[in-house]
Protein backbone atom coordinates (compact mmCIF):
# COMPACT_ATOMS: atom_id res chain seq x y z
CA UNK A 1 0.00 0.00 0.00
CA UNK A 2 1.36 3.28 -0.90
CA UNK A 3 0.81 5.85 1.99
CA UNK A 4 2.16 8.98 0.01
CA UNK A 5 1.86 9.41 -3.73
CA UNK A 6 5.89 9.48 -3.86
CA UNK A 7 5.36 7.96 -7.50
CA UNK A 8 3.24 11.33 -9.32
CA UNK A 9 5.57 13.88 -7.06
CA UNK A 10 8.49 11.65 -8.38
CA UNK A 11 7.60 11.91 -12.31
CA UNK A 12 6.83 15.47 -12.03
CA UNK A 13 10.15 15.44 -11.35
CA UNK A 14 11.57 13.48 -14.04
CA UNK A 15 12.95 16.76 -16.43
CA UNK A 16 14.98 17.92 -13.93
CA UNK A 17 16.39 14.28 -12.44
CA UNK A 18 17.34 14.14 -16.46
CA UNK A 19 18.47 17.60 -16.89
CA UNK A 20 21.09 16.73 -13.73
CA UNK A 21 21.73 13.32 -14.83
CA UNK A 22 22.56 13.83 -18.74
CA UNK A 23 24.78 16.94 -16.70
CA UNK A 24 26.95 14.67 -14.37
CA UNK A 25 27.35 11.95 -17.14
CA UNK A 26 29.06 14.63 -19.81
CA UNK A 27 31.43 15.96 -16.55
CA UNK A 28 32.18 12.38 -15.46
CA UNK A 29 34.90 12.51 -12.58
CA UNK A 30 36.72 9.63 -10.73
CA UNK A 31 37.00 8.52 -7.03
CA UNK A 32 38.09 11.68 -4.74
CA UNK A 33 38.26 14.08 -7.79
CA UNK A 34 34.40 14.56 -7.92
CA UNK A 35 34.86 18.08 -7.08
CA UNK A 36 32.35 19.42 -9.45
CA UNK A 37 29.46 16.73 -8.64
CA UNK A 38 30.13 17.56 -5.37
CA UNK A 39 29.81 21.42 -5.92
CA UNK A 40 26.24 21.12 -7.80
CA UNK A 41 25.15 18.68 -4.56
CA UNK A 42 26.38 21.10 -2.09
CA UNK A 43 24.45 24.13 -4.02
CA UNK A 44 21.52 22.44 -5.11
CA UNK A 45 21.44 21.44 -1.17
CA UNK A 46 21.69 24.69 0.67
CA UNK A 47 19.51 26.53 -1.69
CA UNK A 48 16.90 23.74 -0.36
CA UNK A 49 17.65 24.77 3.06
CA UNK A 50 19.45 21.67 4.39
CA UNK A 51 22.87 21.94 6.59
CA UNK A 52 25.09 21.01 4.29
CA UNK A 53 28.48 19.86 5.15
CA UNK A 54 31.05 19.68 1.93
CA UNK A 55 34.84 17.73 2.08
CA UNK A 56 33.61 14.94 3.90
CA UNK A 57 35.82 12.31 3.05
CA UNK A 58 37.92 14.63 1.04
CA UNK A 59 34.74 14.95 -2.14
CA UNK A 60 32.16 13.90 -0.11
CA UNK A 61 28.57 15.66 0.84
CA UNK A 62 26.77 15.10 4.12
CA UNK A 63 23.09 17.29 4.83
CA UNK A 64 20.79 17.34 7.50
CA UNK A 65 17.42 17.88 6.82
CA UNK A 66 15.73 17.87 9.79
CA UNK A 67 12.00 17.75 10.59
CA UNK A 68 9.81 19.70 12.80
CA UNK A 69 9.64 16.98 15.81
CA UNK A 70 12.15 14.69 17.01
CA UNK A 71 12.22 11.00 15.23
CA UNK A 72 14.76 8.38 14.00
CA UNK A 73 17.00 9.52 11.81
CA UNK A 74 17.81 7.90 8.39
CA UNK A 75 20.41 8.05 6.18
CA UNK A 76 20.14 8.10 2.11
CA UNK A 77 23.39 7.23 0.61
CA UNK A 78 24.27 8.04 -3.02
CA UNK A 79 27.33 7.02 -5.03
CA UNK A 80 29.01 9.87 -7.31
CA UNK A 81 32.26 8.45 -9.09
CA UNK A 82 32.62 7.75 -12.67
CA UNK A 83 34.86 4.90 -13.96
CA UNK A 84 37.99 5.27 -16.01
CA UNK A 85 36.32 3.95 -19.26
CA UNK A 86 36.62 5.72 -22.64
CA UNK A 87 32.65 5.64 -23.39
CA UNK A 88 32.23 4.68 -26.98
CA UNK A 89 28.27 5.81 -27.43
CA UNK A 90 26.59 7.84 -29.74
CA UNK A 91 23.96 9.81 -27.31
CA UNK A 92 24.32 13.50 -27.01
CA UNK A 93 25.02 13.53 -23.48
CA UNK A 94 28.39 11.47 -24.24
CA UNK A 95 31.29 12.15 -21.71
CA UNK A 96 33.37 15.29 -22.65
CA UNK A 97 36.28 13.65 -20.27
CA UNK A 98 38.54 11.56 -22.27
CA UNK A 99 39.00 8.24 -20.52
CA UNK A 100 36.40 9.05 -17.89
CA UNK A 101 32.93 7.48 -18.39
CA UNK A 102 30.17 7.23 -15.90
CA UNK A 103 29.43 3.84 -16.66
CA UNK A 104 27.62 2.69 -13.49
CA UNK A 105 24.72 4.67 -13.27
CA UNK A 106 26.15 6.80 -10.55
CA UNK A 107 25.08 10.06 -12.54
CA UNK A 108 21.81 8.95 -12.24
CA UNK A 109 22.36 7.72 -8.34
CA UNK A 110 23.09 12.40 -7.75
CA UNK A 111 20.25 13.18 -9.63
CA UNK A 112 17.85 10.64 -8.21
CA UNK A 113 19.56 11.48 -4.22
CA UNK A 114 19.15 15.28 -5.50
CA UNK A 115 15.15 14.47 -6.58
CA UNK A 116 14.62 13.34 -3.11
CA UNK A 117 15.56 16.36 -1.45
CA UNK A 118 13.52 18.39 -3.45
CA UNK A 119 10.32 16.08 -2.35
CA UNK A 120 11.42 16.04 1.34
CA UNK A 121 12.27 19.44 1.98
CA UNK A 122 8.73 20.78 0.85
CA UNK A 123 7.62 18.66 4.09
CA UNK A 124 9.85 19.28 6.05
CA UNK A 125 7.40 20.88 8.74
CA UNK A 126 5.48 17.10 8.56
CA UNK A 127 8.53 15.29 9.30
CA UNK A 128 9.49 13.50 12.98
CA UNK A 129 13.04 13.02 12.37
CA UNK A 130 15.27 13.69 10.04
CA UNK A 131 16.95 12.89 6.81
CA UNK A 132 20.66 12.73 6.45
CA UNK A 133 22.02 12.63 2.66
CA UNK A 134 25.38 11.51 2.29
CA UNK A 135 26.46 11.96 -1.30
CA UNK A 136 29.44 9.37 -0.97
CA UNK A 137 33.01 9.56 -2.82
CA UNK A 138 35.15 6.61 -4.67
CA UNK A 139 32.67 3.92 -4.72
CA UNK A 140 34.48 1.98 -6.94
CA UNK A 141 37.13 0.88 -5.30
CA UNK A 142 39.27 3.10 -3.85
CA UNK A 143 37.64 3.55 -0.18
CA UNK A 144 35.42 5.86 -0.49
CA UNK A 145 32.55 4.68 2.31
CA UNK A 146 35.78 3.61 5.36
CA UNK A 147 36.93 7.23 4.30
CA UNK A 148 33.63 9.39 4.73
CA UNK A 149 33.16 7.40 7.99
CA UNK A 150 36.59 7.93 9.16
CA UNK A 151 35.46 11.92 8.56
CA UNK A 152 32.61 11.30 10.74
CA UNK A 153 29.61 10.86 8.64
CA UNK A 154 27.70 8.32 10.59
CA UNK A 155 28.18 10.75 13.36
CA UNK A 156 26.16 14.35 14.70
CA UNK A 157 23.41 12.35 14.90
CA UNK A 158 24.33 8.71 14.01
CA UNK A 159 21.74 7.37 12.04
CA UNK A 160 19.23 4.75 12.87
CA UNK A 161 18.70 3.46 9.38
CA UNK A 162 20.73 3.42 6.23
CA UNK A 163 18.51 3.31 2.52
CA UNK A 164 20.85 2.98 -0.71
CA UNK A 165 19.98 1.77 -4.08
CA UNK A 166 21.50 1.09 -7.50
CA UNK A 167 20.31 1.38 -10.85
CA UNK A 168 20.65 -2.21 -12.63
CA UNK A 169 20.40 -3.28 -16.22
CA UNK A 170 20.29 -6.67 -15.47
CA UNK A 171 16.62 -5.57 -13.79
CA UNK A 172 14.10 -4.41 -16.52
CA UNK A 173 12.30 -1.24 -16.03
CA UNK A 174 9.48 -1.02 -13.60
CA UNK A 175 10.69 -3.78 -11.62
CA UNK A 176 12.84 -3.67 -8.44
CA UNK A 177 14.96 -6.20 -6.49
CA UNK A 178 14.93 -6.57 -2.85
CA UNK A 179 16.10 -9.39 -0.70
CA UNK A 180 16.92 -9.71 3.33
CA UNK A 181 20.96 -10.98 4.03
CA UNK A 182 23.67 -10.70 1.83
CA UNK A 183 22.62 -8.88 -1.26
CA UNK A 184 26.49 -7.85 -2.59
CA UNK A 185 29.40 -9.85 -2.05
CA UNK A 186 32.34 -9.10 0.16
CA UNK A 187 35.46 -8.74 -2.35
CA UNK A 188 38.66 -8.87 -1.92
CA UNK A 189 42.08 -9.03 -3.89
CA UNK A 190 45.36 -11.31 -3.65
CA UNK A 191 48.25 -10.75 -5.97
CA UNK A 192 50.41 -14.37 -6.88
CA UNK A 193 54.13 -14.21 -7.75
CA UNK A 194 55.65 -16.98 -8.88
CA UNK A 195 59.86 -16.64 -8.58
CA UNK A 196 61.73 -19.04 -11.35
CA UNK A 197 65.22 -18.70 -12.85
CA UNK A 198 65.56 -17.01 -16.08
CA UNK A 199 67.10 -18.57 -19.27
CA UNK A 200 67.02 -18.06 -22.95
CA UNK A 201 64.07 -19.98 -24.78
CA UNK A 202 66.10 -21.83 -26.92
CA UNK A 203 67.22 -24.31 -23.79
CA UNK A 204 64.34 -24.61 -21.30
CA UNK A 205 65.95 -27.05 -19.28
CA UNK A 206 68.83 -24.63 -18.31
CA UNK A 207 65.98 -22.31 -16.58
CA UNK A 208 63.00 -22.81 -14.10
CA UNK A 209 60.35 -21.38 -15.77
CA UNK A 210 58.13 -19.58 -13.81
CA UNK A 211 55.28 -19.15 -16.25
CA UNK A 212 54.50 -23.12 -16.85
CA UNK A 213 54.27 -23.05 -13.31
CA UNK A 214 51.95 -19.97 -12.84
CA UNK A 215 49.71 -21.26 -15.57
CA UNK A 216 49.56 -24.46 -13.58
CA UNK A 217 48.74 -22.67 -10.37
CA UNK A 218 45.77 -20.92 -12.85
CA UNK A 219 43.80 -24.21 -13.90
CA UNK A 220 44.62 -25.59 -9.70
CA UNK A 221 43.20 -22.89 -8.31
CA UNK A 222 39.65 -23.89 -10.55
CA UNK A 223 39.02 -26.37 -8.14
CA UNK A 224 38.86 -24.65 -4.92
CA UNK A 225 35.36 -23.82 -5.58
CA UNK A 226 34.14 -26.81 -7.10
CA UNK A 227 35.78 -28.97 -4.18
CA UNK A 228 36.70 -27.21 -1.08
CA UNK A 229 33.57 -25.48 -0.42
CA UNK A 230 29.97 -26.31 0.38
CA UNK A 231 28.01 -26.01 -2.77
CA UNK A 232 25.24 -24.19 -1.37
CA UNK A 233 27.65 -21.02 -0.41
CA UNK A 234 28.15 -18.61 -3.51
CA UNK A 235 32.23 -17.98 -3.80
CA UNK A 236 33.92 -17.29 -6.58
CA UNK A 237 37.63 -16.79 -7.25
CA UNK A 238 38.71 -15.54 -10.31
CA UNK A 239 42.45 -14.41 -11.90
CA UNK A 240 42.02 -10.88 -14.00
CA UNK A 241 45.56 -10.36 -14.73
CA UNK A 242 48.77 -12.50 -15.29
CA UNK A 243 51.68 -10.94 -16.18
CA UNK A 244 55.11 -12.09 -17.34
CA UNK A 245 58.59 -11.53 -19.68
CA UNK A 246 59.33 -8.88 -22.29
CA UNK A 247 60.44 -10.80 -25.31
CA UNK A 248 59.69 -14.11 -27.28
CA UNK A 249 62.76 -15.70 -26.65
CA UNK A 250 63.64 -15.18 -23.08
CA UNK A 251 62.17 -17.50 -20.28
CA UNK A 252 61.94 -14.76 -16.92
CA UNK A 253 62.70 -14.98 -13.69
CA UNK A 254 59.43 -14.38 -12.19
CA UNK A 255 55.38 -14.30 -13.61
CA UNK A 256 52.74 -12.47 -11.45
CA UNK A 257 49.15 -13.50 -11.50
CA UNK A 258 45.80 -10.95 -9.65
CA UNK A 259 42.50 -12.01 -8.95
CA UNK A 260 39.40 -11.68 -6.83
CA UNK A 261 37.54 -13.77 -4.13
CA UNK A 262 33.85 -12.86 -3.48
CA UNK A 263 31.94 -14.53 -0.98
CA UNK A 264 29.09 -14.15 1.25
CA UNK A 265 30.55 -15.47 4.54
CA UNK A 266 33.59 -14.19 5.98
CA UNK A 267 34.53 -18.31 7.42
CA UNK A 268 34.36 -19.39 3.58
CA UNK A 269 36.74 -16.49 2.58
CA UNK A 270 39.07 -17.10 4.84
CA UNK A 271 39.07 -20.69 3.73
CA UNK A 272 39.88 -19.56 0.36
CA UNK A 273 42.26 -17.86 0.73
CA UNK A 274 44.33 -20.63 3.07
CA UNK A 275 43.58 -23.19 -0.44
CA UNK A 276 44.84 -20.74 -2.74
CA UNK A 277 48.14 -20.05 -0.72
CA UNK A 278 48.59 -23.83 0.04
CA UNK A 279 47.63 -24.66 -3.96
CA UNK A 280 50.03 -21.52 -5.52
CA UNK A 281 53.36 -22.97 -3.05
CA UNK A 282 53.10 -26.55 -3.41
CA UNK A 283 51.86 -26.49 -7.02
CA UNK A 284 54.71 -23.60 -7.80
CA UNK A 285 57.22 -26.08 -5.80
CA UNK A 286 56.73 -28.91 -7.84
CA UNK A 287 58.08 -27.09 -11.04
CA UNK A 288 60.45 -25.90 -9.16
CA UNK A 289 59.16 -22.66 -8.13
CA UNK A 290 58.65 -20.28 -5.08
CA UNK A 291 55.39 -18.61 -4.89
CA UNK A 292 54.43 -15.73 -2.73
CA UNK A 293 51.19 -14.06 -1.88
CA UNK A 294 50.11 -10.89 -0.97
CA UNK A 295 45.96 -10.04 -0.31
CA UNK A 296 44.39 -6.66 0.07
CA UNK A 297 40.67 -6.69 2.18
CA UNK A 298 38.71 -4.11 -0.68
CA UNK A 299 34.73 -4.18 0.81
CA UNK A 300 32.93 -5.93 3.22
CA UNK A 301 29.37 -7.83 1.92
CA UNK A 302 26.21 -6.17 1.57
CA UNK A 303 23.75 -6.95 4.07
CA UNK A 304 20.27 -6.24 4.25
CA UNK A 305 18.78 -6.14 7.91
CA UNK A 306 15.39 -7.77 8.02
CA UNK A 307 13.25 -4.61 9.05
CA UNK A 308 14.49 -2.26 7.06
CA UNK A 309 14.22 -4.89 4.01
CA UNK A 310 10.66 -5.39 4.92
CA UNK A 311 10.21 -1.27 4.91
CA UNK A 312 11.84 -1.10 1.91
CA UNK A 313 9.98 -4.21 0.02
CA UNK A 314 6.77 -2.91 1.29
CA UNK A 315 7.21 0.36 -0.47
CA UNK A 316 8.39 -0.82 -3.63
CA UNK A 317 5.36 -3.20 -3.67
CA UNK A 318 3.16 -0.30 -3.07
CA UNK A 319 4.90 1.77 -6.35
CA UNK A 320 5.58 -0.83 -8.65
CA UNK A 321 3.13 -3.81 -7.29
CA UNK A 322 4.25 -6.92 -5.90
CA UNK A 323 4.35 -9.15 -9.04
CA UNK A 324 7.06 -7.01 -9.87
CA UNK A 325 9.58 -7.29 -6.46
CA UNK A 326 11.93 -9.89 -6.30
CA UNK A 327 14.45 -11.38 -4.52
CA UNK A 328 18.18 -10.62 -6.30
CA UNK A 329 21.71 -11.48 -5.14
CA UNK A 330 24.99 -10.51 -7.10
CA UNK A 331 28.44 -11.61 -6.14
CA UNK A 332 29.54 -7.66 -7.75
CA UNK A 333 30.50 -5.72 -4.67
CA UNK A 334 30.02 -2.17 -3.06
CA UNK A 335 31.37 -0.82 -0.17
CA UNK A 336 27.95 -0.06 1.18
CA UNK A 337 28.64 -3.01 3.16
CA UNK A 338 31.02 -1.07 5.33
CA UNK A 339 28.22 1.32 6.13
CA UNK A 340 25.86 -1.34 6.84
CA UNK A 341 27.94 -3.23 9.40
CA UNK A 342 27.74 0.27 11.19
CA UNK A 343 23.70 1.08 10.60
CA UNK A 344 21.19 -1.42 9.85
CA UNK A 345 19.40 -1.02 6.63
CA UNK A 346 18.83 -2.17 3.10
CA UNK A 347 20.15 -1.67 -0.13
CA UNK A 348 18.32 -2.28 -3.41
CA UNK A 349 18.09 -2.43 -6.92
CA UNK A 350 15.73 -0.31 -9.09
CA UNK A 351 15.52 -2.12 -12.85
CA UNK A 352 16.82 0.40 -15.65
CA UNK A 353 16.65 -1.63 -18.79
CA UNK A 354 13.93 -1.90 -21.68
CA UNK A 355 15.50 -4.25 -23.86
CA UNK A 356 16.55 -1.94 -26.28
CA UNK A 357 20.74 -2.66 -27.47
CA UNK A 358 21.17 0.88 -25.87
CA UNK A 359 20.37 -0.11 -22.35
CA UNK A 360 21.08 -3.90 -22.30
CA UNK A 361 24.70 -3.04 -21.48
CA UNK A 362 26.03 -4.11 -18.50
CA UNK A 363 27.62 -2.43 -15.97
CA UNK A 364 31.32 -0.87 -16.57
CA UNK A 365 31.16 -1.49 -20.27
CA UNK A 366 32.08 1.63 -22.42
CA UNK A 367 28.44 1.78 -24.07
CA UNK A 368 26.55 1.34 -20.57
CA UNK A 369 23.71 3.12 -20.72
CA UNK A 370 19.93 3.03 -19.12
CA UNK A 371 16.42 3.85 -19.52
CA UNK A 372 16.44 6.99 -17.49
CA UNK A 373 12.42 6.61 -16.56
CA UNK A 374 14.19 3.88 -13.86
CA UNK A 375 14.89 7.26 -11.97
CA UNK A 376 11.34 8.00 -11.07
CA UNK A 377 11.15 4.32 -9.75
CA UNK A 378 13.97 4.56 -7.72
CA UNK A 379 13.18 8.11 -5.95
CA UNK A 380 9.42 7.09 -5.52
CA UNK A 381 10.65 3.68 -3.47
CA UNK A 382 13.40 5.56 -1.52
CA UNK A 383 11.05 8.48 -0.63
CA UNK A 384 8.17 5.76 0.49
CA UNK A 385 10.29 4.14 2.24
CA UNK A 386 12.34 7.11 3.97
CA UNK A 387 8.72 8.68 4.48
CA UNK A 388 7.81 5.19 6.87
CA UNK A 389 9.84 6.07 9.40
CA UNK A 390 9.99 9.92 9.58
CA UNK A 391 6.26 10.67 8.40
CA UNK A 392 3.30 10.09 10.00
Amino acid sequence: MVIHDFKQEATDLYNDLVRVRRDLHRHPELGFQETRTAGIVAETLTGLGLEVQAGVGQTGVVALLEGARPGPTVLLRFDMDALPIQEESAHEYVSLNPGVMHACGHDGHVAMGLGLARIFARRQADMAGSLKFLFQPAEEGLGGALAVMADGALENPRPDVALAMHLWSPVHLGQARVVEGPAMASSSVFTITVEGKGGHGAAPHLATDPIIAAAHVVVALQSIVSRNTDPHSSVVVSIGEFSAGTTFNVIPERAVLKGTVRSYDTATHRMVYRRILEMATNVAAAFGCVATMETVAIVASVNNAPEPTAVVRAAAEGVLGAENILEHRTMAAEDMGFILQEIPGCYFFVGCSNGSPTTHHAHHHPQFDFDERAMVNGVAIMAEAAARYVMD
